[in-house]
């Protein structure tokens, strides 16, 4: 009759762990975006430099709300503080996470978890160094005469973290591949099959979450492509035996 009970006390103390982990999640957020808050201006400036210098000398970003000059930077400043944050948020998840896991998995996660984030970095730098001042030269440069290009910084910050958020998920796409071979979820051969799809796919994913250029969404598609390309790569290394054993003896009749 104790089961029950038992299995209550189990839930209850998962519960206080869980919301122990949160809020030192959370401290740790609020403690480095107090630390970063008094740059925050910098670290706005930071991010608007490539549409700075795309645009004509003598023109700026302007703040349509009056409190937008100072909840934008405290918005992006947090972001960042986030950011910065990560692994050690990461480390309290997979903290309260893994005495549940076997140990096939805790050597898949751990791997997973790095390369999700290095590829998500890697990602936003591609955006950011890349990607925008390409696209922000080109709608600088089709500026009609007579009028200013001045963006409103809140408006620049959503357009900002939308880009970074589809280059940043663009990028794992050679972490998905690999989990979906690995686990066994889908067959390597399968994915290559459907090359022609993924490519057709990328390029809608392009004009979708792009500005309405060609070039941005070809700077968007062809490193979608190229990355489930990498993937396949990857995959083929990390694929489970049991795969090719299956194919090959199939064949064997059933007594």
């Amino acid at each position: 009759m104790s089961a029950p009970e038992d299995t209550q006390e189990t839930f209850i103390s998962h519960l206080i762990e869980l919301r122990s982990r949160l809020l030192r999640s959370i401290v740790a957020v609020i403690i480095t975006l107090a630390c970063l808050f008094p740059f925050a201006k910098q670290i706005y400036a930071v991010l608007a430099a490539p549409l700075l210098k795309a645009l004509p000398a003598g023109s700026t970003m302007i703040a349509t709300d009056v409190t937008g000059t100072f909840f934008v930077p405290l918005k992006l400043t947090l972001m960042v503080a986030f950011l910065v944050a990560l692994p050690y948020v990461l480390y309290q998840m997979w903290a309260f996470v893994a005495p549940g896991l076997y140990q096939h998995e805790k050597r898949l996660a751990v791997p997973v978890i790095i390369s999700s984030v290095f590829f998500f970095a890697v990602g936003m730098a591609f955006a950011y160094y890349i990607v925008f001042p390409v696209a922000f030269g080109f709608f600088a440069g089709y500026t009609p005469a007579g009028v200013h290009m001045m963006t409103d910084i809140d408006k620049y910050l959503s357009f900002v973290l939308t880009m970074f958020i589809a280059f940043g998920l663009t990028f794992e796409v050679p972490v998905v591949v690999v989990v979906l071979v690995r686990l066994g979820v889908v067959d390597l051969a399968k994915l290559r099959s459907i090359r022609g799809y993924v490519i057709v796919g990328a390029f809608v994913v392009g004009a979708i979450f792009t500005p309405p250029d060609v070039l941005s969404q070809v700077m968007l598609a062809v490193p979608l492509w190229l990355l489930y390309e990498l993937g396949l790569i990857a995959a083929r290394f990390v694929a489970p035996a049991k795969d090719e054993a299956g194919r090959t003896g199939e064949s064997e009749p059933v007594k």
